[in-house]
């Protein structure tokens, strides 16, 4: 049998991941710093005419930063993981090694077609499946594909023994499988309703109350089943092999595995509080919500827990840092959003930017500095070049960190003062304050997140440069790194 050492892995398909990730997270985060700051400066909404406006560019937003960015980051690096942990080049199947390549092109067409599609404004109107049916169409066989690669690695293997990392890979291609087709069922109008409408546009074969429960069983999930089980996936992987530590508890990593299988799918409901959803399936969100802790954060100790006796490491490597951090911005976010999901806290968080500045520790906190780490460990092994410059990943963490923080704690701080300020009343039951007047007193703080989301995008160019320099200029190794990935 071949050591990882020996063996020659396929890297064809991850290096195309990894570039597109970097392009989509300068796209993305850009778009969003511009509508952060529309908020802050409502004039800049009339830049671009009817495709500039914060209406136009917010599903933009974020359909690439999830759907561009994390896919793309996240796809990468299993690509790169499985053929690792199995014991198998993708170059071995011809069968596999052509449809890794169509899985690409594919993708790239949806994305495209997806960017192009939503600043023309032609959207399904539903919460991160905002894409109409041709797309949805290409999705799923995009989807299969990727399914059909993931499990026929797994055939070829050599390694008998299935590492955690892909379990939660396969439960990432399952849940959003199953969880995509059944809220994106729509019927297309033009062959329902005579002829009437454009050829793409759709309707949901939902309803109502019921429309919404699909939606949400969906929409929560896609936060499950791409920000949160593919992003542990990762950091099964990297963390152990950046530090040369083993993985702290494989036996907590199960159980966390299927405490997290089985308690995130019905969480969506609190997404639905104090709605007209039947009152029992909204207390069944808050309840699953709330136990939602116990998976959460039994695998985030783990990967804290990874670290014990070799904690210097974070003073010496940075993507050690961004790992260490990211596990603790998971733990911040699944503790935070379960309080969220508490009936009487949710009667103030509902509709406020607290909700948003929720979303964005956790994407920008856990599941971004995740995928900036896994990227960086790779290309030293993927492009055989040094990381090109340590100084400029440390600069890169600290400044995304500050903007991090400024980002969430102005949203906490905005979203208590809507909530407080749309219940006060007088003596007499009358709202003491009109909306404008919420809508006033936010503006510091909608400045202080422009401000953050300028910052972090600052960082994600640093990185940017730093990933090109180490593909195309970083010192060339003559072996592969074992452990820490080395740096200039």
């Amino acid at each position: 049998m071949q050591s990882n050492a020996t063996m020659e892995y396929d890297y064809s398909v991850v290096k195309l991941f990894m570039w597109t990730a970097v392009i989509f997270g300068i796209v993305g985060m850009t778009i969003g710093v511009l509508i952060a700051s529309q908020l802050a400066f409502p004039d800049l909404n009339y830049l671009l005419g009817e495709y500039g406006t914060f209406s136009r560019l917010r599903p933009l937003h974020t359909n690439v930063v999830i759907y561009g960015f994390t896919l793309s980051g996240i796809w990468a690096s299993f690509y790169y993981t499985a053929q690792r942990v199995l014991k198998v080049s993708i170059s071995e199947s011809g069968l596999l090694k052509a449809l890794t390549k169509l899985h690409f092109l594919l993708y790239l067409v949806i994305a495209t077609g997806m960017v192009v599609s939503l600043a023309l404004g032609i959207t399904a109107s539903k919460e991160y499946a905002q894409m109409e049916w041709p797309l949805d169409a290409l999705v799923v066989l995009t989807w299969v594909i990727f399914g059909i690669n993931m499990f026929g690695l797994i055939g070829l293997r050599r390694e008998k023994t299935l590492y955690i990392s892909l379990w939660y890979y396969i439960a990432f291609f399952l849940g959003v499988a199953m969880l995509y087709l059944f809220n994106n069922m729509e019927v297309p109008t033009m062959f329902f309703s005579g002829g009437l409408g454009a050829w793409y546009h759709s309707v949901s074969m939902y309803a109502g109350t019921n429309d919404a429960l699909v939606q949400w069983w969906w929409g929560h999930n896609a936060v499950a089943f791409v920000f949160t089980v593919p992003i542990i996936a990762l950091i099964y992987y990297f963390l152990p092999k950046e530090s040369g530590q083993a993985v702290y508890s494989y036996k907590l990593s199960l159980l966390s595995f299927w405490g997290l299988m089985f308690v995130y799918l019905w969480a969506g409901g609190h997404h639905l509080l104090w709605s007209t959803v039947p009152d029992w399936m909204q207390t069944m969100g808050s309840v699953f919500s709330v136990v939602l802790i116990l998976p959460s954060w039994g695998s985030a100790i783990n990967m804290l827990l990874t670290m014990k006796g070799e904690w210097n490491q974070l003073t010496e490597n940075p993507l050690i840092k961004f790992m260490v951090l990211a596990s603790t911005f998971y733990m911040l976010s699944t503790l935070e959003g379960p309080i969220q999901a508490v009936k009487s806290v949710n009667a103030i968080a509902h509709f406020t930017d607290w909700i948003p500045g929720h979303v964005h520790d956790g994407v920008l906190g856990w599941v971004a500095f995740m995928i900036f780490a896994a990227l960086m460990h790779m290309a030293p092994r993927v492009f055989k070049r040094e990381i090109y410059s340590k100084s400029l990943l440390e600069s890169q963490f600290w400044i995304q960190t500050i903007g991090v923080v400024l980002y969430f704690t102005s949203m906490w701080i905005a979203g208590i003062t809507q909530g407080m300020m749309w219940r006060a009343v007088d003596e007499y039951g009358n709202l003491v304050y009109s909306f404008i007047d919420t809508v006033s007193v936010l503006h510091p703080y909608y400045a202080l997140r422009a401000l953050g989301g300028l910052l972090y995008l600052i960082g994600m160019f640093m990185f940017a440069y730093n990933f090109f320099k180490t593909a195309t200029a970083g010192k060339r190794l003559e072996q592969e790194p074992r452990y820490r990935s080395p740096m200039a």
